[in-house]
C-alpha cells in the first residue's frame, strides 16, 4: 500500500479520535468492559467466548489471484476473483487470577476461509484454509508511557498452517508478544513475534518472514456505534515488504455489524504469504475486537 494512503488512514483515525474522547467518561474502558464479559461466561459450558474477530465477507473481489501455486501442485484449481472470505475465533478460558493473583491463561483458535462459491463449474471449492490455534497468557498492567494507557501484556504460543500436503504446504509455529494500550476510545496493539526455528527439510516456507514481517500493530478508533480500524505488518527490512488492512463496521442490529475491509499487501492467507494483491470485501462481523 503506498505510504502516502497509509497516512490519510492514521490521520483520519486520529482525527475521529479527537472528536469521539468525551464518549470514554461515559462507558468506561472497552478493554475492561470486554475482559469482564469473557469471565463472565468463565463458568457457563453454554457460552463461547469471542477472541478475534467472527465476520462472513459474501462480497469480496481479488484484483490479482494467486495462480502459482496451484499451477506447480497440477491442480484444475485457477482462483477467480470473486469469493467469499469469513473468519471464526473463539477461546477458552483455562485459569483465572495466577500469577501474583492477576493472571489469566487460555487457548484460542482462529480459522479463516476463502471459498470460491461463485465457481459453479468446479463445485465451488475452498482455495484456502488457515488454521491457527494458541495458547494464551494475558497480564493487566496501568502504565502510562508515550501519552497511551498501557492496560495489558500478553504472551502466547502460536501456530498457523493451511493443512495441505505439499507443494501447497503452509506453515509456521511463533512466541508472540502483545502490548494493548487506549488513550480514550483509540486502541492500540503492539504485536511483535519470533518465529521457532524449522529443519531445512521439515520447512516449507523458509522465506515467510521476509514477506509476512516480525510485527503487526493494530490501530482501533471507536466513534458512537462505529468503529475504524487500521491494521500495519512490515519486515523492518530494506526491501519493506508488509501489508495493510483497513476496517469499517457500523451497526445493523444489536447482535450483528456491517463490515467493510480493504486489504494490501503479502500474506492475506498463507498460501499468498510471497504474493502481493488487492482486496476487498463487505459483509457482517458478528464480534469485534473490542
Amino acid at each position: 500500500m503506498p505510504i502516502y494512503l497509509v497516512r490519510a488512514l492514521l490521520l483520519i483515525l486520529v482525527v475521529f479520535g479527537r472528536q469521539a474522547g468525551a464518549d470514554t467518561s461515559e462507558t468506561g474502558s472497552a478493554i475492561d468492559h470486554r475482559q469482564a464479559l469473557e469471565w463472565e461466561n468463565y463458568d457457563n459450558p453454554f457460552s463461547i467466548t469471542p477472541h478475534r474477530p467472527t465476520y462472513i465477507l459474501p462480497l469480496t473481489y481479488n484484483n490479482d489471484p494467486n495462480e502459482e501455486p496451484y499451477a506447480a501442485a497440477n491442480s484444475d484449481l485457477i482462483p477467480e476473483p470473486n469469493e467469499i472470505k469469513f473468519q471464526f475465533s473463539f477461546k477458552v478460558p483455562l485459569l483465572e487470577n495466577f500469577l501474583f493473583g492477576r493472571g489469566f491463561f487460555s487457548f484460542g483458535y482462529t480459522q479463516q476461509s476463502y471459498w470460491q462459491a461463485y465457481k459453479g463449474r468446479s463445485s465451488s471449492p475452498f482455495r484456502e484454509n488457515n488454521y491457527e490455534p494458541e495458547l494464551l497468557f494475558s497480564f493487566p498492567v496501568e502504565e502510562k508511557v508515550l501519552g497511551l494507557n498501557w492496560r495489558r501484556i500478553g504472551l502466547s504460543l502460536n501456530h498457523q498452517s493451511n493443512g495441505r500436503p505439499e507443494p501447497l504446504s503452509r506453515s509456521w509455529n511463533r512466541v508472540m508478544l502483545e502490548l494493548v494500550a487506549e488513550r480514550e476510545n483509540l486502541y492500540v496493539s503492539l504485536k511483535p513475534w519470533w518465529r521457532l526455528p524449522e529443519s531445512s527439510g521439515s520447512d516449507d516456507n523458509p522465506d515467510i518472514e521476509k514477506y509476512l514481517g516480525n510485527f503487526e500493530l493494530r490501530i482501533l478508533q471507536k466513534y458512537e456505534n462505529h468503529t475504524f480500524g487500521l491494521m500495519l505488518r512490515n519486515n523492518l527490512r530494506s526491501d519493506n515488504h508488509g501489508a495493510a488492512q483497513f476496517d469499517y463496521t457500523f451497526p445493523i442490529n444489536r447482535r450483528m455489524r456491517g463490515y467493510a475491509q480493504i486489504f494490501s499487501g503479502y500474506g492475506e492467507s498463507l498460501i499468498d504469504y510471497d504474493h502481493y494483491n488487492n482486496s476487498i470485501g463487505v459483509g457482517i462481523m458478528l464480534t469485534n475486537w473490542l
